[in-house]
């Protein structure tokens, strides 16, 4: 009978050992994939296997800073799209963000263009759509949209495009 006993006991730490060994190997694979996803998502891997940026994987030192200039907008007052009688004006001071310096000259002439883009939007949009961060920075992404469109219709000719990076906001006043 201790035979039996010690035979039992025997095919239970069988058991017992085969289920370590299943969740060690379920759980190696976890492990491993977890580590690459860190090493990957904290910057380390990429640049070892080659897919950082050219500048980066042929050695060279990081480029300096980034030149841009900022044109100053003249002001802009217009109505906004209110619903009743009384009639709601916003009043916009901004900058231009441009890429490069020597394309000043081209958004200048371009001015007219990019006002009346400018205003159009504006007149179309509700005072309730400005409230608030969200509101701004729609507001933003749809004037740099409009001033791209504006600059690249003026027609400079060569290949090089004219790019306006940002619209910066000195003062939105809403009344």
């Amino acid at each position: 009978m201790s035979g039996q006993i010690e035979a039992s006991e025997e095919v239970q730490e069988g058991k017992k050992g085969g289920g370590r060994k299943k969740l060690l190997l379920l759980a190696a694979p976890v492990l491993l994939v977890a580590i690459g996803a860190g090493l990957w998502f904290g910057g380390i891997l990429p640049p070892l296997l080659g897919m950082g940026s050219p500048a980066a994987s042929a050695g060279n030192a990081e480029p300096g800073p980034r030149v841009v200039t900022f044109l100053e907008m003249p002001e802009i007052v217009t109505n906004l799209n209110a619903p009743g009688r009384r009639a709601v004006f916003v009043k916009l001071r901004s900058k231009l963000e441009l890429a490069r310096p020597e394309d000043g000259a081209v958004v200048q002439a371009a001015m007219p263009r990019l006002l009346d883009l400018f205003q159009t939007y504006l007149r179309e949009v509700r005072p309730e759509e400005l409230r608030g961060s969200a509101g701004t920075q729609r507001l933003r992404e749809e004037l740099v949209a409009r001033a791209n469109i504006a600059v690249a219709q003026s027609g400079r000719g060569d290949a090089q495009q004219i790019r306006v990076n940002d619209v910066l906001f000195m003062e939105i006043l809403v009344q």
